[in-house]
C-alpha cells in the first residue's frame, strides 16, 4: 500500500472568472489529511503529485498560481476534464 503524501493542496479555477487557477486551501499531515477526507466526501477528484504540490504550497491561500506552474496545472486541470469526461453520459443522436 502508497503511503498517502504528508502535504496537500486544493485547487480552483473558474474560467469565467479567474485569470488563473487559485491556491484555495493547503495543509501538511493531519490538515493534508482533512483536505483529502473533503474531497472524498464531496467527489473531488485527487490528483497526487507531491513535488507540484511542495511548489504549490508557496503559494499563499486565495493567491493564483504563478505563471510558472501554468504548465504542471494544466496537466491537472486536464486530469479532471478527462475524468468529467467519463463521467459525462455521452450525448448520442
Amino acid at each position: 500500500m502508497v503511503d498517502e503524501p504528508e502535504i496537500a493542496v486544493a485547487l480552483k479555477y473558474d474560467k469565467e472568472k479567474d485569470n488563473a487557477p487559485r491556491v484555495i486551501s493547503k495543509g501538511l499531515r493531519l490538515k493534508a489529511n482533512k483536505i483529502r477526507e473533503i474531497a472524498k466526501a464531496n467527489n473531488i477528484p485527487i490528483m497526487r503529485n507531491v513535488s507540484l504540490a511542495e511548489a504549490l504550497f508557496r503559494v499563499e491561500v486565495g493567491q493564483e498560481v504563478p505563471e510558472s506552474l501554468y504548465d504542471a496545472v494544466a496537466e491537472v486541470l486536464n486530469f479532471v476534464y478527462s475524468l468529467s469526461q467519463q463521467n459525462t453520459p455521452s450525448q448520442r443522436k
